[in-house]
């Protein structure tokens, strides 16, 4: 991305649709590094996906749990000098293993903490109303040309 000051020439409902346009200007040999796709009026929104109790507190830390219990005892494991693939197989199962079970036992502590504050599972993202393609100044005029051929879509209006 250049230091140019950069003009709008587009703004989507969708990111698919200013993908599209992008990708219409790609097709039509446009420089696309010069390009920027930006979200517009961000907000933050977490989706709610169940309760969490003791049972759904120990099984999220013991899968958090688990990964890096394996890999630390598989590098432990390619150590031994004697025979490197067996012991890094069998010293990652215990790792996976002692990861489980530290990871529900932190889990459980974690949620017995919270006193019920917090006894949901959720997820995050982040979502924009509209999504901006803006391109660097001195070849605007070009790129709006571009995608003023490629119309407008539904859901989105092109800006002129």
């Amino acid at each position: 991305m250049t230091e140019e000051h950069r003009r709008p020439i587009a703004s989507y409902k969708t990111y698919r649709e200013a993908e599209r346009a992008v990708d219409h200007l790609s097709d039509q040999g446009f420089p696309v590094e010069r390009v920027a796709i930006i979200g517009q009026d961000i907000r933050l929104v977490e989706q709610v996906t169940g309760r969490l109790g003791f049972g759904g507190s120990a099984l999220q830390g013991a899968a958090s749990g688990a990964l890096p219990g394996a890999l630390i005892g598989w590098l432990f494991g390619l150590v031994n000098w004697l025979d490197p693939v067996v012991s890094a197989l069998l010293l990652a199962l215990y790792g996976l293993i002692f990861g489980a079970v530290v990871g529900a036992l932190f889990g459980l502590l974690m949620h017995s903490l919270q006193a019920g504050r917090r006894d949901f599972a959720s997820f995050r993202s982040m979502q924009p109303s509209r999504y901006e393609v803006v391109v660097d100044e001195a070849v605007a005029d070009e790129a709006e040309r571009l995608v003023a051929a490629l119309g407008s879509t539904p859901g989105g209006s092109s800006r002129n």
